[in-house]
């Protein structure tokens, strides 16, 4: 097992891969964490490594400087957040040596590679946690416990959604292939969304996916996608890199429906917002804005010193890159998908809900070495 963490200093994070979301929201979440602190940059930008250095007042690391960081005994936690395409690379061996992991999703780009992180995880007791932000929101958790306990719109029958941006092809994003595109990207959440509201498991998956013409994407910018879960449940939502910003959802069930927007997104001045409607009459419920990223960090620190798993585990981050992969492998063949029926056992409620205050974001233009997704 894993030495426990002195309460008499702070969680010490590693921040590995300094992009727009580490610089952006990371960084300044982790500043309103509580028993947290920022001790090291790991980044291949020389750029990013003098000027954020200096910033945060942190020791900086080259990527190839990473094994030996994580035994100098300077770190007790990294935060993952490479392209998805490196996730293993930096998250396993971490583990392996006993350092915790919050680890950005999509986990990986295929189950296998999702198992061999759970795997080093188990082996070495160190405790790896997916950064699902909206499983610490107040909004999101309350609407699922809603639908999955309270059954306020009965049997949940259907599920529609629609999330895009208008993403920059210079981004990093724009040129990565699918495991950089707007499926891992975008569509975790609805996906992650469906799957915690029907507590369930789908069984086929279909999509169909477009290229914006005009548009100089190396994937799909558009797709459109059909799961289908057990009892004949249907979840259906549509992604894009190639449009206006739409972040909405619809579950209907039975006895009613809520309606979510905005639901997907984060910010200081984003709070999650839904309609219930039923009986023929319809109720609002508004949450003020939190730090999402804080919010996060603070559930896995407090995991850290209770000795408790973290919900978000490794199981569900493989559940939904099995999801990912079968969307690429309809895409690829134009057929449906089937899966393997699976029920996920444990669930998110509101004991993991955290409240914290939001931080300023630096603004695009304040970003280090960066191509701004929108431009």
């Amino acid at each position: 097992m894993v030495a426990s963490i002195p309460n008499d200093r702070p969680v010490r994070f590693a921040v590995v891969g300094v992009g727009q979301i580490s610089q952006q929201a990371f960084i300044p979440g982790l500043d309103r964490t509580e028993g947290a602190e920022l001790s090291a940059l790991v980044t291949s930008s020389a750029e990013k490594a003098e000027e954020l250095g200096q910033e945060y007042g942190v020791a900086v690391h080259s990527y190839e400087e990473y094994p030996a960081l994580l035994e100098s005994g300077d770190v007790d936690a990294v935060y993952v957040a490479t392209p998805v395409f490196r996730h293993r690379e930096f998250a396993e061996p971490a583990l392996k040596a006993g350092i915790h992991v919050l680890l950005e999703k999509p986990m990986e780009t295929s189950v296998g590679d999702c198992q061999a992180i759970i795997d080093a995880a188990e082996q070495s007791g160190a405790t790896l946690m997916l950064a699902y932000r909206l499983h610490q929101e107040p909004g999101t958790v309350e609407m699922i416990e809603k639908v999955r306990d309270q059954k306020v719109i009965g049997d949940p029958r259907y599920f529609t959604a629609a999330f895009s941006q208008d993403i920059t092809e210079e981004n990093h994003r724009g040129h990565s292939g699918y495991w950089g595109g707007p499926i891992p990207d975008l569509g975790t959440y609805p996906q992650n969304m469906v799957r915690n509201l029907f507590h369930d498991e789908p069984v086929e998956v279909y999509a169909k996916g477009v290229r914006t013409p005009g548009r100089e994407f190396n994937f799909d910018d558009t797709v459109a996608v059909t799961l289908t879960f057990p009892g004949d449940r249907l979840a259906q939502f549509t992604i894009s890199y190639a449009s206006e910003s739409v972040e909405r959802f619809t579950v209907s069930g039975t006895e009613g429906e809520i309606s979510a927007e905005p639901c997907f997104g984060f910010g200081p001045d984003t709070g999650i917002e839904y309609t219930l409607t039923k009986n023929g009459s319809s109720e609002s419920f508004a949450h003020d804005p939190v730090e999402q990223f804080g919010g996060e960090t603070q559930y896995f620190v407090d995991c850290l010193r209770q000795g408790v798993a973290p919900e978000p585990d490794g199981e569900e981050g493989l559940l939904d890159v099995r999801v990912n992969a079968a969307i690429l492998e309809s895409l690829e063949t134009g057929a449906p998908v089937a899966l393997e029926p699976r029920r996920r056992e444990r669930v998110l409620d509101s004991r993991q809900v955290r409240r914290v205050t939001p931080a300023a974001e630096p603004g695009d233009d304040e970003l280090v070495d960066q191509v701004p997704q929108n431009g």
